[in-house]
């Protein structure tokens, strides 16, 4: 149980320190930073595809598939959209 609320703390904070520094980045940088977006995306796949290679509790399972659906969503959405805003600029 430790170890979820560590993890909880740990996500906590990430997400203040993640929406801290992108509500200050400017608009015209928002594509490279949708790129890096794509990357963390791609490494939360990985860690919770690791994380149902261990033996692990239903609550651990249930919060790793959440994990997986919600970043392979975004990591989805953010190559569309990237691939949408370079097709803009094709002549």
């Amino acid at each position: 149980m430790t170890d979820l609320i560590l993890m909880a703390v740990v996500f906590g904070a990430s997400f203040a320190i993640g929406y801290t520094l992108i509500s200050k980045v400017p608009q015209r940088l928002h594509t490279p930073l949708m790129s890096m977006t794509n990357a963390i995306s791609a490494v939360t796949i990985l860690g919770a595809l690791l994380l149902f290679a261990l033996p692990t509790t239903g609550l651990e399972r249930v919060l790793g598939a959440v994990a997986l659906i919600t970043a392979a969503f975004n990591l989805i959405g953010g190559f569309a959209v990237t691939d949408r805003m370079l097709r803009m600029f094709k002549r």
